[in-house]
């Protein structure tokens, strides 16, 4: 009785701290509002771009505007609604009308090469069913014209987005030092002109004396609070209809994927160490052999050229191997294209790269680091089964060991295999902070499937393109922990 009465003081809201119903009622309102309106714009776009494809489709298969066939009039439709529902499924995948989280040429670009997808994967259909190839000229116009809508388009939805969504007043809550420095993304550019940071609190005593310090504020950001306080001030942004961000702990993360038993009288969530459904395995190992195979392939002439380079500019081997960690710590050799100088590690201390602040990376190895090309010798690795195309990022063993004094919980990234990309490469960076990289593996291995594997390869697309994906850690620095750092 005394819990539920202490519960309940902890909880009250004094009297300066209410909202009138009305009021909040009204911001709901207009809030919904602001959600149909960025649909409608959303949707004039979309439409736009179906319409355009139904006409160049016409063209691509008559050579006129006009189709007066019943039959092929469905065809027709058919056809424009399958490259509706694959630009669909691209556009989110890329995020292509996620306006205010992401810069508009990112926008743009998402859009481009959705377009681009979508029509490239409707003319491999149709050039299979007709068992011929069509010249695809008038698709190639339909893109031109695609980059030049998708191109206003993002500078118009962003104008709109910003004047519907004004700048809220933000709050930062965290618990000391190194939860503050994962804050770093709200602060840049887009994300803040959405969120004007007019406080910072360090915290993380009971929520019942945090509340009366929230008053005013329009959105809040957690880090690292303790697990009372972070769920009450969830409950606070829930009542007042305030955006609440949390940056979760690894046990957020790992109950994600906790599975509700029923077997018992009360709730009850059960989680476990990973363990790979049979057929997923064995369907995610034949993707691998076929993919890698595939690109192996097509990429050939490009490895030959780039590893005849790499040799003649310092008479040094094309391909580096370094021993990296795989699922339940197993070791393999990773191969890679040498862009570093040949005694890049001649004292023996492993350090990872300062990207291009690093004296050691050869002008030939920015180039390739750049456009991802060093990282073509893996798909060695992948057919022989080392890796996967999808997984967490293989560690050094040296690195690794030095995360785990620190952060026992990486070991939990070794439930899988290793792969080439994952949510690690493609949302973080390559400086990203290592705890932040395990989140993002938990994450794909809390929901791991063929569907998001594709995904995720599909999505691997857009990281070739932005340079930041690539940036290095400060010089000198054995690992990307922050915590090194901190004094």
């Amino acid at each position: 009785m005394n819990g539920i009465m202490n519960d309940s003081m902890n909880n009250s809201v004094p009297e300066s701290a209410k909202t009138s119903d009305n009021e909040l009622r009204a911001e709901f309102k207009r809030r919904e509002k602001t959600v149909y309106k960025m649909v409608l714009i959303n949707s004039i776009k979309f439409i736009i771009d179906a319409t355009s494809f139904y006409f160049a489709w016409i063209w691509f298969r008559y050579g006129h505007w006009v189709s007066v066939n019943t039959f092929g009039y469905r065809y027709n439709v058919y056809v424009s609604i399958g490259y509706i529902f694959l630009f669909y499924c691209f556009a989110h995948t890329y995020n292509a009308f996620k306006f205010g989280y992401f810069r508009i040429r990112t926008i743009a670009f998402s859009q481009f090469l959705s377009q681009l997808f979508a029509m490239a994967s409707i003319y491999a259909v149709v050039s299979i069913a007709w068992r011929r190839l069509n010249a695809p000229w008038v698709f190639f116009i339909l893109l031109a014209f695609y980059l030049v809508i998708d191109v206003a388009w993002s500078y118009i939805g962003s104008w709109f987005f910003y004047k519907f969504n004004p700048r809220k007043k933000t709050v930062l809550i965290y618990r000391d030092n190194i939860a503050r420095m994962r804050f770093g993304s709200v602060r840049g550019q887009p994300v803040g002109r959405l969120f004007h940071i007019v406080d910072e609190i360090e915290y993380d005593g009971p929520f019942h004396e945090l509340m009366p310090r929230l008053e005013g504020y329009e959105a809040i950001f957690v880090a690292g609070v303790n697990s009372r306080c972070r769920n009450g001030i969830l409950k606070y942004c829930k009542e007042r209809g305030i955006p609440g961000f949390v940056l979760p702990h690894i046990g957020d993360t790992i109950m994600q994927e906790a599975r509700h038993i029923q077997s018992f009288d009360s709730p009850v969530l059960f989680v476990e160490r990973k363990v790979v459904d049979p057929v997923y395995a064995i369907v995610k190992r034949l993707f691998d052999i076929v993919a890698s195979g595939i690109a192996l392939v097509i990429f050939s002439p490009f490895m030959l050229i780039t590893a005849l380079i790499i040799h003649l500019y310092d008479k040094g081997p094309a391909l580096y191997k370094q021993t990296r960690l795989t699922k339940d710590g197993k070791e393999f050799k990773i191969l890679k294209f040498r862009s570093m100088r040949i005694d890049a590690e001649k004292d023996g201390v492993a350090r990872l790269s300062s990207g291009d602040k690093d004296d050691r990376i050869t002008p030939i190895g920015r180039v390739i680091r750049k456009c991802r090309i060093d990282e073509l010798p893996q798909l060695i690795n992948i057919f022989k089964g080392d890796m996967s195309v999808v997984g967490p990022r293989p560690e050094r063993p040296e690195i690794a060991e030095q995360y785990y004094k620190i952060m026992p919980d990486f070991k939990l990234r070794l439930q899988v295999k290793a792969g080439l990309t994952g949510y690690a490469q493609v949302y973080g960076k390559y400086n990203t902070d290592p705890y932040e990289k395990l989140e993002f593996d938990l994450l794909y291995i809390n929901q791991m499937n063929i569907l998001t594997d594709i995904r995720l390869c599909f999505a691997t697309f857009v990281i070739l393109f932005a340079a930041d994906s690539t940036e290095g850690i400060a010089a000198g620095s054995t690992t990307a922990m922050h915590v090194e750092n901190e004094d």
